[in-house]
This record gives structure tokens, C-alpha cells and sequence, in this order.
């Protein structure tokens, strides 16, 4: 098989994008939709792809698209070509406007709810023209944006091994605790114990997270039953509206609810459940002068913030 003539002014970056695009949205309507082109255009550039690489880069089905191993492989490689066009025209701006630029931040509920906005407070007292751009989602809704280069970078629990490209910087050690509002029965009682929990409801972290299967292992040790009366949510201003206007018991990094006198701690220790918050980024993509800077304001916060959390 020869090796495809990729420079010879056939591929486009429409190409590119497209590729991105059925990788994530599984068909050729929803991602002719998300770049504003009719279906025909879409499937038109499909085959103007596979003809100029020589290969099915997707099967067909009833219900959509399904990468090949063809499909898989240029999907990658076409995400990083556009996230590092992405991140030049970013870096040029900001070379013309040292005081000006976007840092784009994704994160979800360990790293958004306090590091974050003491991050953010802090870089914007310096540099008061930078735009910061949070995007929540999940952490493997993140890691593709990350990949795509929609994202600078993540931050958040650090839970599974650096995937293969991606780099971990830890910031801090936290641990998880179970909580409830300060007018609750149980709040301020000595003595409680897991079992004296099991009546109440509770809320617990959506089944596709980490938190949750650790929360799940600590009550098969003891023996009990996940509590039938719950709500499934990382949503913290859920959370912390149930918390506030309910009797539920959760179960939320220590440092979230440190600052707020309405939701206190239970005695119920959940050790060894704990987490290192932290930075996900790219290997091998240079950041910006405002992703960096923003990262340098987060590490000095959260050197601040290792200190209150015993």
C-alpha cells in the first residue's frame, strides 16, 4: 500500500474538522449539523477523504458511523494538527497583546468549586483583560476535549494512571467527607456510625465516576446496601441545594464545603476514600502565555490551600 500523498493540495482542513466531528457524534447528520453543512457536503468529503488515504476510515450502519482502525488512527492525528492550529492563532494574538488572550479550562466537580475560582479571582486582579473559559463536563468528556485542543487544559481528581499522551501535574492531597446541613438531626452528635445512616437519603456521585465505585466498595466492606433513597448527581449546585433544604447526607471533597457554615461534617470517617487534585494536559502541545499564567496563579492557590486541608 503506498503511503498517501497528504500535501499534495487535495486535503482540506474541512477534512479535518469532519473526521473530528463524526468521531464524536456518531453520524453524518448530527455532525453535518455542528459544522453548518448540508448532509450531501458532508458525505461528499467523506469520500473525498477515503478516496485520497485509500481506506474505510468508517462502517456504515442504520444508526450511524463506527470508526475503523483506519478511522481511529486519523481521527488523532487530525485533532492535533487542528488543536495546534488553534493554539498558534491563539499564542499570536496574545504576543501582539501580552495583557490581552483566552485560556480555555475544562473541569468537573474536584477542581471547579474551589482551586479554580481562587485561581481565576487572583490572575484576573493582574491581568483584568484575560478571558477564562470554564467548561465543565465529565473527565472523559474533557479528555476529548483536551485532545481536540478545545480545552488548554484540565483540572480536577486525578484518579486512573496519565493516559498515553496526556501529562499529570498534582496539586494538592484531599480527602472526602460526609456532610449534611447544620440544622440535621445528626449534625454536631457524637458517636454516629455508617449504620445510623442507612434511614436517611442520600446523594451520591453519578455511576460513571470514580467517587462513586470507591463510595460503593466502602459499603460492601461494611456490609450494607447502597441507601435505596438517593439522588445521582455531580451537579454541586444540586448538591449543595439539596444539602442546604434537605435532610440528605453526601459524600464531597473536604475543601468545598470548608468555607460555608451551613454544611458541617458527620463523624463517619471514609478512609481510605480520598483524592489528589491536579492538572491534565496534553504531552508535547505548548501552552499559551495565559494557559501558563493561569497555571502558575492555580499552583500558587493551591499551595496556599494544601495547607487547610488536614
Amino acid at each position: 500500500m503506498k503511503i498517501p500523498r497528504l500535501l499534495d493540495g487535495r486535503l482540506k482542513f474541512r477534512h479535518l474538522a469532519l473526521v473530528d466531528a463524526l468521531s464524536r457524534q456518531g453520524s453524518v447528520v448530527s455532525a453535518a449539523a455542528e459544522l453548518h453543512v448540508t448532509q450531501p457536503a458532508a458525505t461528499r468529503s467523506l469520500q473525498e477523504l477515503e478516496d485520497i488515504l485509500g481506506v474505510p476510515l468508517y462502517e456504515r450502519g442504520p444508526r450511524g458511523v463506527t470508526p475503523t482502525v483506519f478511522g481511529e488512527a486519523f481521527t488523532g492525528h487530525a485533532r492535533a494538527v487542528l488543536a495546534q492550529l488553534a493554539q498558534a492563532g491563539r499564542h499570536v494574538v496574545e504576543l501582539a497583546d501580552a495583557d490581552r488572550g483566552t485560556v480555555i479550562v475544562g473541569t468537573h466537580l474536584a477542581g471547579s468549586n474551589v482551586l479554580l475560582p481562587r485561581a481565576i479571582a487572583e490572575i484576573k486582579r493582574e491581568r483584568p483583560c484575560l478571558t477564562v473559559v470554564v467548561k465543565e463536563a465529565s473527565p472523559e468528556a474533557l479528555l476529548l476535549e483536551l485532545e481536540a485542543g478545545r480545552v488548554d487544559f484540565v483540572v480536577g481528581r486525578l484518579t486512573a494512571p496519565a493516559a498515553e499522551r496526556t501529562v499529570r501535574r498534582k496539586l494538592y492531597d484531599e480527602s472526602v467527607e460526609l456532610v449534611v446541613r447544620a440544622g440535621h438531626t445528626l449534625a454536631g452528635r457524637d458517636g454516629v456510625e455508617l449504620a445510623d445512616l442507612a434511614d436517611y437519603p442520600w446523594i451520591l456521585p453519578g455511576a460513571e465516576t470514580a467517587l462513586r465505585r470507591e463510595i460503593e466498595e466502602f459499603f460492601a466492606r461494611h456490609a450494607m446496601q447502597l441507601p435505596m433513597n438517593r439522588v445521582e448527581t455531580t451537579s454541586f449546585l444540586t448538591v449543595r441545594q439539596l444539602l442546604l433544604e434537605t435532610d440528605v447526607i453526601a459524600a464531597l471533597p473536604g475543601l468545598i464545603t470548608r468555607d460555608d457554615a451551613r454544611i458541617v461534617r458527620l463523624g463517619v470517617p471514609l478512609d481510605p476514600i480520598g483524592h489528589s487534585v491536579g492538572l491534565t494536559l496534553w504531552a508535547g502541545r505548548a501552552l499559551g502565555p495565559s494557559a501558563e499564567a493561569l497555571i502558575e496563579s492555580m499552583e500558587a492557590t493551591a499551595a496556599g490551600m494544601a495547607s487547610q486541608n488536614p
